[in-house]
């Protein structure tokens, strides 16, 4: 028996299609408009906040309701009713995309509200080409210098989320190890901007791929007896925490290194 489709079941079909496709579109508009300059990276927070507040739900509804017009399409013999489930389906996996997308910005577990992570967290590396560069960003270069908080509990704070982020110490000389973390800045993908070999100091710009986050990296390389030590510091130029960003952008570097 072949049942023809109810005009309800088709309503809730596309209902369920633009919802979910509506929701991800959202989430997808947050980092585009950024990336358009349409608006700033608040804008973008707030889009993505109210996605990922509904997004859940949508997608659970969709997943139903695809469920429902499938098993109908199979039992009944619905016309088009495989056609109405994909529809659904398409909407459920959309609001999926806005829910996960957003919830991949949420810091772990114990992430501190931080934006400046170094693995010298006594006598930090200092920047100095890119402060120009700098000089619009409300973010400070003075390591634990932001409101409400010092050098110490910067680094107590640091200290207790990233143990593993330390200085490096490496058996070449300065000048190998110089040009490796030249080779190992390229491998990462940050745009360099300044290298002085006679000093130890390179230094780069880090953008995020979603939100456009201009974040600062400096690098010191110092010698020890016959080899070096290494020390990298990744510093936020907007924003009160990283969600553990600058942590993970050392991490890659020292293995890239």
């Amino acid at each position: 028996m072949n049942t023809t489709t109810k005009p309800w079941m088709t309503a809730i079909a596309v209902l369920t299609l633009v919802a979910g496709v509506g929701i991800g579109a959202v989430a997808l508009a947050a980092a585009m408009g950024i990336w358009l300059g349409a608006w700033d990276f608040r804008r973008g927070f707030t889009l993505l906040q109210f996605a990922n507040t509904y997004a859940d739900w949508i997608a659970l509804v969709a997943a139903i309701v695809t469920i429902g017009l499938a098993v109908s399409s199979a039992v009944f013999k619905i016309g088009h009713g495989a056609r109405l489930s994909s529809l659904a389906a398409i909407g459920a996996l959309a609001a999926a995309l806005g829910y996960f997308v957003p919830e991949s910005y949420r810091p772990p577990e114990g992430t501190p509200p931080i934006h400046d992570v170094s693995t010298d967290t006594v006598n930090p590396p200092e920047y100095v080409a890119v402060l120009p560069l700098r000089a619009d960003a409300p973010n400070t270069t003075v390591y634990g210098g932001s409101p409400g908080m010092t050098h110490e509990r910067l680094a107590q704070l640091q200290t207790e989320a990233f143990p593993d982020l330390k200085t490096l110490s490496v058996a070449e000389p300065p000048e190998q190890v110089f040009a490796r973390a030249l080779a190992a800045v390229e491998e990462v993908g940050w745009e360099l901007v300044a290298a002085v070999p006679e000093e130890g100091r390179i230094e780069a710009t880090d953008t995020t791929f979603w939100f456009r986050f201009k974040d600062d990296i400096v690098i010191r390389i110092r010698p020890s007896g016959s080899g070096s030590i290494v020390d990298a510091r990744s510093l936020s130029r907007v924003g009160g925490g990283d969600a553990g960003t600058n942590a993970r952008r050392l991490r890659a570097f020292f293995a890239a290194l």
